[in-house]
């Protein structure tokens, strides 16, 4: 049921809500002001505590927990995130930004990063709330190169030095990808019980050759040096000496490339991660089409992923020796992407399949791309609540979700223990793919619709970043800039 309301009584419900007084829908429940290309939260970070998971018992269902306080910038979402995507969904590119500073002097690859956070996730989502090539990082003669490459993970020293003559890197090859490393494969009972309410889905970028294909390095080189944003309260300026944000993470469906980056699910018992009667399914290593599990990493076929499917991205760094906290026993368990400032870049489509749900849970024909903090599915993303942080407000935040079977609006929504949602929306791209970002810096989380031509090459330039926080700190009908002031 459709009806219209006046602007007063949606403005009684948010602090900023300006273009609604252009017009508010009324659909189930659900406000739909103005149609827009960016949008922005402000006072996103504030000072509080959630409650970290701390054992999990598979015989007698009991979960722990202890008091965590957090505070800084973008806290709690300033701590390791992992994103998530649901299909119908077809994802081209996929791109992480971090300061330069958050990449230079890397520890040894060979020893696990260094956390101060631990990681947890639990996501009890009780509402269902075109291509460019992208330049290739150069490297200096001798670095050494490592990228995931149609499911092998290949190193080698960079030969190339801009002239003849040179080694050449792997190719990047399209046939079936093989083996990488993998955790003990666990056994694979029927994939368990289905997950309650649900998440979301993302996009993917296109190739370049280069002599050194996929030169990205891994994010055990890269990402972290160990330090917390919380707790230094330190931010980081797009307008760093360098000028540049580094790329930490890529993926592109038609060139075969994942470099930096895992693609899981919530399969876990087939081919990788673990299943019991009590808490049902563990994150596992994600198949080429995202609908079964795998034994080892895989990159995502460049093909649609289908209604209610969920792909989990984390880092490429596998959690070692509690550098991740407590995570769920023989889970598949990865590094998030952690810090208080950084950007995702998204190329993706959420085609329409015709498919309607049977129900408001049922996450039919309802994509979605959305961020947890990564303790949510490290431990328990569907289930019992007391198994999860996400009650207690770790944080989650939703970028583009269509709310229901077949919508053609994607909503923006900020879950935690400071919570809100713009009811502004994005047009869900139906046919082919667009571009877009969502950029967390200074205490904002800013979400734009790029245009088409935007590449996401091994630098994101400060000037272009500068701009889109700018461009969007406040409501405009002309520019369809939404602005969401949390906190008041």
């Amino acid at each position: 049921m459709k009806s219209f309301i006046t602007a007063a009584a949606l403005l009684a419900a948010t602090v900023s809500a300006d273009l609604c007084q252009e017009g508010v829908e009324d659909t189930n429940g659900n406000f739909f002001c103005q149609k827009v290309n960016a949008i922005t939260y402000t006072g996103v970070g504030h000072d509080g505590s959630y409650n970290k998971i701390t054992s999990m018992d598979p015989t007698t269902g009991a979960c722990s927990s202890a008091p965590y306080g957090y505070s800084g910038s973008l806290s709690p979402l300033d701590e390791e995130v992992s994103i998530h995507l649901r299909g119908p969904m077809l994802l081209k590119q996929f791109a992480v930004y971090m300061p330069h500073n958050s990449s230079t002097s890397p520890p040894p690859a060979s020893k696990a990063r260094r956390h101060v956070h631990d990681n947890r996730h639990g996501h009890a989502h009780a509402h269902m709330h075109k291509e460019r090539n992208a330049k290739e990082e150069k490297r200096a003669l001798g670095d050494i190169v490592s990228a995931l490459i149609d499911g092998k993970w290949q190193t080698w020293a960079n030969n190339y030095n801009g002239g003849a003559a040179a080694a050449a890197a792997p190719a990047v090859e399209t046939g079936a990808p093989a083996a990488a490393p993998a955790p003990a494969p666990a056994p694979a009972p029927a994939p368990a019980p289905a997950p309650a309410p649900a998440p979301a889905p993302a996009p993917a970028p296109a190739p370049a050759p280069a002599p050194a294909a996929a030169a990205v390095e891994p994010v055990a080189n890269r990402v972290g040096s160990g330090s917390s944003s919380s707790d230094s309260g330190e931010k980081s300026d797009p307008a760093d000496a360098t000028g540049n944000w580094a790329r930490q993470a890529y993926y592109n469906s038609e060139a075969g490339i994942a470099a930096g980056l895992v693609f899981l699910n919530h399969q876990g018992g087939d081919g990788s991660g673990t299943w019991d009667m009590t808490y049902g399914n563990s994150l596992s290593y994600a198949s080429k089409d995202g609908t079964a599990g795998a034994p080892s990493p895989q990159i995502l076929a460049d093909t649609t992923l289908a209604s209610s499917t969920e792909i989990v991205i984390m880092t490429d760094q596998p959690c070692t020796d509690g550098s991740c906290g407590y995570t769920r026993p023989d889970t598949v368990a990865h590094h998030g992407f952690d810090g208080p400032s950084k950007a995702f870049f998204f190329e993706f489509g959420m085609p329409d399949d015709g498919q309607g749900g049977a129900s408001e849970y049922d996450a039919v024909n309802m994509p979605a791309i959305w961020m947890l903090n990564a303790q949510i599915p490290l431990t328990l993303q569907y289930g019992d609540p007391k198994c999860s942080c996400w009650t207690t407000g770790c944080g989650e935040f939703d970028v583009f979700e269509v709310l229901a079977a077949g919508d053609t609006r994607c909503k923006s929504t900020l879950h935690g223990n400071v919570a809100g949602g713009d009811s502004d929306y994005f047009e869900r791209p139906t046919n082919g793919t667009i571009k877009a970002a969502l950029l967390l810096f200074d205490d904002n989380i800013h979400i734009k619709i790029l245009d088409d031509s935007t590449e996401f090459g091994p630098n994101m330039g400060t000037t272009f970043l500068k701009e889109m926080a700018a461009d969007t700190m406040e409501d405009s009908v002309e520019k369809l800039v939404s602005l969401f002031k949390l906190g008041g």
